[in-house]
């Protein structure tokens, strides 16, 4: 007669000491404050986004001393007044102006910073380092101490009232911040790549044109969004430079929104606030897979 064997049973598995589970509590407990702190921040920097989506949608004796931020009874006022347009001006004009002004203010950049980064970061020529510690010393320099000497030149030259004075300046590389951008990106570019263009016959407009700006992408995508961003909230430039309604650009159309008396059409103001700020949201979103994807790689393959 045959005898059947049991598995012995397994042992139980002594509980963790309060030693090992000390450690797990902290970390979860670091895990929950640091989500909490970020959830706390987040709130904060989205309050006033927030805040200006419910203004717009309240009446405008309602805007300014109301607590809630998004408004029982809300109304669509706002924005049907916006279709009227500002001065018996439609502010199609004012988004046209500010489009214009920001894309010349783009192709300005992307070609004159690109071109003056080459010849800094690719060609030895003599006083280039003085040259480059001058441009670089140009940061330091406040705005407004240009801005009288300016305008007095544009003012002899009659160019006043126009858009010139607000873009010759992209034209001539004025702007040392994105020279100094490409400039970095393009020193780390391998030497042999305008060797081996040489070989082939290539001069400096071919290599520029054929290699370098191609792997710049990076670079030149980064430099168009706060070219683009920059130009389009630009108050202080057309506020000197511009005299008729006509031609302000979105900036300068919401000061309209007040009277010579004082008093201000919050509504509309905050309506319009809101209109402009989709330009910028979709010309970011348009070019953030690039700028994203030129920072994953540079362009060379090994």
């Amino acid at each position: 007669m045959s005898s059947v064997s049991h598995p012995a049973p397994a042992p139980a598995q002594a509980p963790a000491p309060a030693s090992a589970r000390a450690p797990r509590r902290r970390r979860t407990a670091g895990s929950v404050a640091w989500h909490m702190g970020s959830l706390a921040v987040l709130a904060v920097v989205l309050y006033p986004v927030v805040w200006v989506i419910g203004g717009s949608f309240k009446p405008n004796d309602r805007i300014v001393g109301s607590l809630d931020l998004f408004p029982t009874s809300p109304i669509t006022e706002n924005y049907g007044r916006l279709a009227d347009g500002i001065a018996d001006i439609p502010i199609s004009t004012f988004f046209v102006n500010s489009a214009a002004l920001a894309v010349g203010s783009v192709v300005g950049v992307l070609i004159s910073c690109s071109l003056a980064a080459y010849a800094f970061a690719r060609i030895r020529f003599a006083g280039r380092n003085l040259l480059f510690t001058l441009m670089i010393g140009t940061l330091l320099l406040p705005y407004h101490v240009l801005l009288i000497p300016q305008y007095v030149l544009f003012q002899k030259l009659e160019l006043i009232n126009t858009y010139t004075p607000l873009l010759l300046g992209k034209y001539l590389a004025t702007d040392a911040f994105f020279v100094f951008l490409m400039m970095q990106f393009m020193r780390n570019l391998p030497r042999e790549l305008d060797e081996a263009a040489r070989l082939d016959g290539c001069g400096h407009p071919r290599i520029f044109w054929s290699i370098v700006l191609p792997l710049c992408r990076p670079a030149l995508i980064t430099s168009a969004i706060f070219t683009f961003i920059n130009a389009w909230n630009d108050f202080m430039g057309p506020l000197i430079y511009l005299n008729e309604p006509d031609k302000y650009t979105v900036s300068l159309a919401l000061k309209m929104f007040v009277d010579q008396d004082g008093v201000a059409n919050y509504g509309g103001m905050i309506a319009m606030s809101l209109i402009a700020l989709l330009p910028v949201l979709l010309f970011f979103l348009a070019f953030q897979r690039y700028l994203i994807d030129g920072m994953a790689t540079s362009g060379l393959k090994g």
